[in-house]
């Protein structure tokens, strides 16, 4: 009888380690794959910018530095993706494209200030579409950033919670997720809009 005890106590705890793994395993996958969400979206976004700045240099020729550093902010911050989008859990390149994010947001609501000097742009047609395109695109990103950083943060939390912390570093899960921090909520909002 009393082995009979000791071996159901010990089914019982492997059956609960085998629960551990699966759940960080589980939550792992759903922040990586959060993580794709907002790689579509935001490349989504890196393939309509080149177009933006397009239509913008017929009415634009004098504001070339304004052009040009959204150009760049936009390349730069597509390296990073690719770089985070090859592992969501290297802190490093997550941190690397929140920050690269923020410059190109940055790079975006100068150019913003700098069209509303140029009237003409409000009233062509496909600057007012590629504008509607990129409006759409913002608003998939925020929640897919939310949902990510949700996934994250219920990843985090279970990790470090007891007696999960005891085996995640066994089972290969040795750091927490890093979330994605845009600066989005005062400054990009605060920005000159275009009206149409």
């Amino acid at each position: 009888m009393g082995n009979y005890v000791v071996g159901i106590a010990i089914f019982g705890l492997i059956f609960y380690i085998i629960s551990i793994f699966n759940r960080l395993v589980y939550t792992k996958n759903r922040y990586v794959n959060a993580f794709s969400q907002i790689d579509v979206q935001l490349k989504r976004r890196y393939d309509l910018i080149p177009n933006l700045v397009e239509v913008a240099k017929h009415y634009m020729e004098h504001e070339k530095s304004t052009l040009e550093r959204v150009i760049a902010a936009r390349n730069n911050a597509s390296v990073h993706l690719n770089e985070a989008q090859k592992n969501p859990s290297d802190s490093t390149a997550i941190r690397h494209i929140s920050e690269a994010e923020n410059k190109l947001r940055g790079a975006i609501s100068n150019f913003n200030m700098v069209m509303e000097s140029y009237p003409q742009i409000k009233a062509d047609t496909a600057m007012q579409n590629l504008q509607e395109e990129l409006s759409t695109t913002e608003n998939k990103i925020a929640f897919a950033r939310q949902f990510y950083n949700d996934s994250v943060m219920e990843y985090n939390i279970y990790r470090q919670s007891f007696p999960q912390t005891l085996f995640a570093s066994l089972f290969g899960h040795t750091s927490d997720a890093t979330m994605i921090e845009f600066n989005d909520a005062k400054e990009i909002q605060n920005s000159p809009k275009m009206a149409f």
